[in-house]
């Protein structure tokens, strides 16, 4: 348990550093770790359904998209199908395309009471290189962590 316990703690630190109001930030190599030593963990990949076939998954992930598509409108069944999905005492690591929509699903899993909650930086394709592509600088594909097209 040692391994864990400091990536859960630096997790926690970077949280109260940048005044997050959930558990802790990991980075994508950081929650894959996580995902691996913690028993129970589950990875919540909240990107949109054309974002999972059309860039890539992550295998063995909760997908539960945040925002709809085409038209970026809110599921306003996020919470119930989390809900259905993850146990309230499990550790619950979300991941987007860049941190925003997952920063946003960790905040509404803790304020529903979900205590383990943490956000996965960079997201899966990470931030835009000078050129504006994804998945060059960061990002769950750059580290080289398990995915697959659609």
């Amino acid at each position: 348990m040692g391994k864990l316990t400091d990536l859960l703690r630096l997790a926690q630190q970077r949280a109260q550093e940048m005044k997050l109001p959930y558990a802790g930030a990991l980075t994508p190599a950081e929650a894959y770790e996580v995902w691996q030593l913690a028993p129970g963990a589950k990875l919540v990949d909240v990107r949109t359904r054309a974002e999972w076939d059309w860039v890539g998954r992550v295998p063995g992930a909760v997908e539960i998209e945040w925002m709809g598509y085409p038209g970026n409108v809110a599921n306003s069944h996020f919470l119930a199908q989390f809900g259905r999905e993850v146990d309230p005492e499990a550790l619950v690591m979300f991941m987007c395309r860049s941190g925003a929509r997952s920063d946003k699903a960790a905040r509404a899993a803790t304020e529903a009471g979900y205590r383990s909650c943490y956000n996965v930086l960079e997201g899966f394709e990470g931030d835009r290189d000078a050129n504006g592509q994804r998945s060059r600088i960061g990002g769950w594909r750059h580290a080289g962590l398990p995915w697959h097209q659609g």
